[in-house]
């Protein structure tokens, strides 16, 4: 399969995970806001119970941005023709490979795992 027929192929499955990755964010921003921490209405370890929910929600979504930026960019080199091209060597990514994650921007060789 050459790069341009594994672009249209990932393509649909690309935006379709940027959709859902945005909408999650979207989803769980009230969970990242900062903690009020007025004594009178809430518990000690409640504020930390909070606390602890908001780091952890902040930390899935740090995950969540990195992933929708690698999207992007697997989006913006479909646009340019350049998906399924290695950005060290320039030859063709293998199509196994890029089915496991198609943001991949190198070959195995490349990558140090050949």
């Amino acid at each position: 399969m050459t790069p341009e027929d594994l672009a249209a192929r990932f393509k649909p499955q690309l935006e379709a995970e940027l959709a859902e990755l945005r909408s999650a964010s979207q989803d769980t921003a009230q969970t990242r806001k900062p903690v009020e921490l007025d004594q009178q209405s809430v518990g000690r370890l409640s504020r930390m119970d909070a606390l602890q929910n908001q780091a952890m929600a902040n930390a899935v979504d740090g995950r969540r941005q990195h992933r929708i930026t690698a999207i992007e960019a697997a989006l913006q080199r479909i646009a340019e023709d350049e998906f399924g091209y290695c950005d060290s060597c320039g030859e063709p990514i293998p199509e196994k490979r890029l089915e496991l994650d198609p943001t991949f921007t190198q070959c195995v060789s490349c990558r140090g795992g050949g």
